[in-house]
């Protein structure tokens, strides 16, 4: 049984609970503690709150890179989901590739300089999950969107620096991408430079779309 079955039939086995919210306007909910997507989120002039969902992130068997992210992201909706039965919820994961291999976090000094030596003079693909997820009505709605940055070749100084600068050693790559990790980088490309920091708005506004909600006219 495939993995979005699986949150379906979870879905539905909440029913109950997911339809006792009243006609109140539904609340948006970002559904992740960082302060990155949040800002971003902020950019659409909608109002929000944030919950960070607490589930196990680890790999399923034979997953894919891609699997992985949307799959994470719609079950941190729907955990948060089962707190508010009357909300729509945004989920969001995110793995960035070298190699075909995801890269993690480096969690040391050593590591890093080790993942951005990896890194110098080739391309990391980023792969973000996004969902949307009605908790009234059931309504999932998911995609993963894909952006490529490609690195400058960079010397051992220059990696030192960087890594003094900003010590991005909770940061999947060794890089903070929205700050001063833009210094390494010598193309990016993709259809939405938002989704690099975790949280593609352009998809996201045709997704909130779809459940009545038009950011150019807010309060219609």
């Amino acid at each position: 049984m495939s993995w979005l079955k699986l949150l379906v039939e979870q879905v539905e086995q909440n029913q109950q609970l997911l339809h006792k919210g009243t006609n109140v306007m539904q609340q948006l909910i970002l559904g992740s503690s960082s302060p990155f997507r949040a800002e971003l989120l902020n950019k659409l002039g909608l109002n929000f709150i944030t919950s960070s969902p607490d589930i196990d992130e680890s790999a399923l068997n034979n997953e894919t890179a891609e699997q992985l992210v949307q799959r994470l992201s719609v079950q941190k909706a729907l955990k948060i989901a089962e707190s508010y039965p009357n909300a729509l919820i945004i989920g969001s994961d995110q793995v960035a590739l070298l190699d075909g291999v995801i890269l993690g976090k480096p969690g040391n000094h050593g590591n890093a300089v080790k993942q951005l030596t990896d890194a110098s003079g080739k391309t990391v693909r980023f792969l973000t999950g996004l969902a949307l997820i009605n908790s009234k009505t059931g309504l999932v709605q998911s995609l993963v969107e894909t952006f490529d940055v490609s690195f400058k070749t960079l010397s051992a100084n220059q990696i030192e620096f960087y890594l003094q600068q900003e010590k991005p050693y909770q940061c999947a790559g060794s890089f903070k991408s929205e700050g001063f990790g833009i210094s390494l980088f010598s193309k990016l490309e993709g259809e939405d430079p938002n989704s690099l920091i975790g949280l593609p708005l352009i998809r996201l506004i045709d997704l909130l779309n779809n459940e009545g909600i038009d950011v150019l006219q807010p309060n219609q």
